[in-house]
């Protein structure tokens, strides 16, 4: 990995597995679904390689247990309305900031780049989250998984945010911690810094390729 400076004018930045570990909260309602359903439940250590898609998509892996696998339509239309009812009450119950995101977010601001949030999670759930963990009003745009037409890996959510503050994607920085945030960046111009903690189906994030790994946000102080 380069020990590159990097000087964006815009930084946008990833919730789960970036700044918030929600795993906790997710996998709580990933197991009382399974209960509701009659199934056995997975435990956090399996919920954790099976986020950052989406709430649709992890409850398809619950019922499933695949990363890829197609549930019965029925199971499906049964368990995702239970989910949704869970989570909407335990979207902050457990979750928590990784160390070193204040830290990280004080130094960006203070330097005075612009900030956004970037995430596939639904705008329902992204919004009383970052509330709730006190960094909401860190951000000039939050773009949430429903937002708009399609969320990451595809480039749309990033070049929005761009155009939203009229900053070229080639001055832009995204933050994230997944194979499809590197994707969304790299078709979207920006450079791409990953952190090494987060969720990646269980594979190394440096297998893909970003710009930069680091192991905490307050480390940015000697990359920005």
């Amino acid at each position: 990995m380069s020990a590159k400076k990097f000087n964006p004018k815009l930084i946008m930045i990833d919730v789960d597995g970036t700044l918030v570990d929600s795993v906790p909260d997710l996998a709580y309602c990933v197991d009382e679904t399974m209960k509701a359903m009659g199934r056995d439940t997975w435990g956090e250590a399996q919920v954790r390689h099976w986020v950052g898609n989406g709430v649709p998509k992890l409850v398809e892996r619950t019922l499933t247990g695949e990363l890829e696998g197609t549930p019965v339509k029925e199971d499906f239309d049964k368990a995702y309305p239970i989910f949704l009812e869970l989570y909407a009450k335990n979207t902050s119950v457990r979750s928590c900031l990784y160390d070193g995101v204040i830290e990280g977010l004080d130094y960006m601001q203070a330097q005075g780049y612009t900030l956004g949030c970037v995430t596939n999670k639904a705008e329902q759930f992204t919004l009383p989250l970052l509330k709730d963990l006190g960094i909401f009003d860190y951000f000039g745009i939050v773009v949430s998984g429903d937002t708009l037409a399609k969320k990451k890996p595809d480039p749309l959510p990033l070049l929005h945010s761009a155009e939203f503050f009229g900053i070229d994607p080639t001055d832009s920085l995204m933050l994230g911690d997944s194979v499809s945030d590197v994707k969304a960046s790299r078709a979207a111009g920006f450079e791409i810094i990953c952190m090494s903690y987060g969720y990646n189906h269980g594979d190394d994030i440096r297998d893909t390729n970003p710009d930069l790994v680091i192991d905490s946000m307050a480390e940015l102080t000697s990359h920005l």
